[in-house]
């Protein structure tokens, strides 16, 4: 079942007509996004450049005075002061740090147990080893010995008369 070429080039040429169809309809559709974000008002908010940290309190205050005017929340969060602000922020990171130092501590100890664990298996494991060393060594021995003593004991027979088959 092969095609010829004129098929492929067929096939060829469709798909690059739907490409450029495409790339046509991209180019020249009307931009949604952008026109969305274009019909939004500007924001009637007047924030400096300068540092929150630079600015004294009441010119922070009066200059953000109309951003979220209407939302309860943020106004008590407006009126709180800087310090008290901060402090909380660096409360809430030592809670999170104590909680990761927590959470690797937990992961530190579950790692030392199954070290433990694969050594004591370990541990096991060669004191089996080193059993079947000594074991396969004392039979080869024995097997020798065996050996000896057939040969011994073939060649006496030989020596009275008996004949292998």
């Amino acid at each position: 079942m092969g095609h010829t070429s004129e098929q492929k080039w067929c096939n060829v040429r469709f798909v690059l007509v739907v490409v450029g169809l495409f790339l046509v309809l991209y180019i020249v559709r009307p931009p949604t996004l952008s026109t969305l974000l274009a019909s939004c008002p500007p924001c009637s908010c007047d924030c400096s450049q300068e540092s929150i940290l630079s600015l004294p309190l009441d010119v922070f205050n009066n200059s953000l005075e109309d951003c979220g005017k209407d939302d309860l929340d943020m106004n008590e969060e407006m009126k709180k002061d800087i310090i008290s602000l901060l402090s909380k922020e660096i409360n809430l990171h030592k809670n999170v740090t104590g909680d990761n130092l927590e959470h690797t501590n937990a992961l530190i100890m579950s790692a030392k147990r199954a070290s433990s664990h694969y050594q004591k298996e370990t541990e096991k494991c060669n004191m089996g080893m080193e059993a079947c060393e000594g074991a396969r060594e004392g039979a080869e021995a024995a097997l020798i010995e065996e050996r000896k003593l057939s040969a011994m004991w073939e060649t006496r027979a030989v020596e009275l008369g008996w004949k292998d088959k």
